[in-house]
């Protein structure tokens, strides 16, 4: 399809963006979290350089200071506590340097119909397009919708930012096009980013292409949809199509005309011509 195929261009660029940020990430101003590996320079003291991961308990081990709790903590606030404790009859002028090597306390989700769903690490700063990257291209079925879902930070509930909403609703198009100014909305930590499944229609009988296809426009029409399918096939019996529906709760049986427009989750059937 013309639309996922531009997907991938766009998505493959951004995908280039986000693995160029893998390495060397910034300092992170939230503070370190669980996982977090932190490279530490004391300078002159080779001994005690080195990289140590945020445990679960928010401390490491840093001989030979014993556990420093480091949960909360910006880069240079662990500095300055390393600092003073190795002056305090360690070290005389210590001089510390602490970089983030690997940031893996932040994360965001990217759910729904992309290849790759998951859990990532929220890396630097990192854009609503970018998260979509990493998680692949979307789906066949994908919906022409991309949604934001924010939590607050007083408790239950959502919030988006920059708008005080519940959510982010965007068009994927938009997205693909470079058009939608949420492309460059910067993620936050706990972030979930959904591209929701589209409604479907099943098209089935005398049809070269019988299967499930996406619904992603209210005025489809029979006809339509069968081109989509690749057409009837020659024993197909196009005066005699019906679709198969759910009606107030109620399984119903409907004849369609070409001209008609179908129903999300309507089964529509083409049957064998009469000879």
């Amino acid at each position: 399809m013309r639309t996922l195929g531009a997907t991938v261009c766009l998505w493959g660029v951004a995908a280039a963006v986000v693995a160029g940020s893998q390495t060397g990430a910034p300092p992170d101003p939230h503070g370190l979290g669980t996982g977090d590996e932190v490279r530490i320079t004391v300078y002159g003291q080779d001994q005690l350089s080195g990289l140590y991961t945020v445990e679960a308990d928010g401390s490491f081990a840093f001989p030979p200071l014993g556990r420093i709790v480091a949960g909360g903590m910006t880069l240079r606030s662990l500095e300055e506590l390393l600092t003073t404790r190795l002056a305090d009859g360690y070290l005389r002028a210590p001089r510390v340097r602490a970089t983030m090597q690997t940031l893996r306390s932040r994360r965001v989700f990217v759910i729904g119909e992309v290849a790759s769903p998951g859990v990532f690490p929220l890396l630097g700063e990192m854009t609503l397009m970018e998260a979509l990257a990493t998680a692949g291209r979307p789906t066949e079925l994908a919906a022409h919708e991309v949604i934001l879902m924010r939590q607050t930070a007083g408790g239950p509930g959502l919030r988006t930012e920059p708008e005080a909403a519940d959510t982010i609703r965007m068009d994927l198009r938009d997205l693909q096009r470079g058009a939608a100014r949420h492309g460059g909305v910067l993620l936050r930590n706990g972030d979930t980013v959904i591209v929701p499944r589209a409604p479907t229609v099943f098209v089935r009988g005398e049809v070269r292409g019988p299967g499930e296809y996406p619904l992603r426009r209210n005025d489809l029409t029979v006809s339509q949809l069968l081109a989509r399918a690749g057409g009837g096939t020659p024993l197909g019996a196009l005066n005699r199509i019906r679709a198969l529906r759910v009606v107030d709760g109620e399984p119903v049986e409907v004849r369609l005309e070409l001209s008609d427009v179908v129903q999300p989750d309507d089964t529509i059937v083409v049957p064998r011509r009469f000879f």
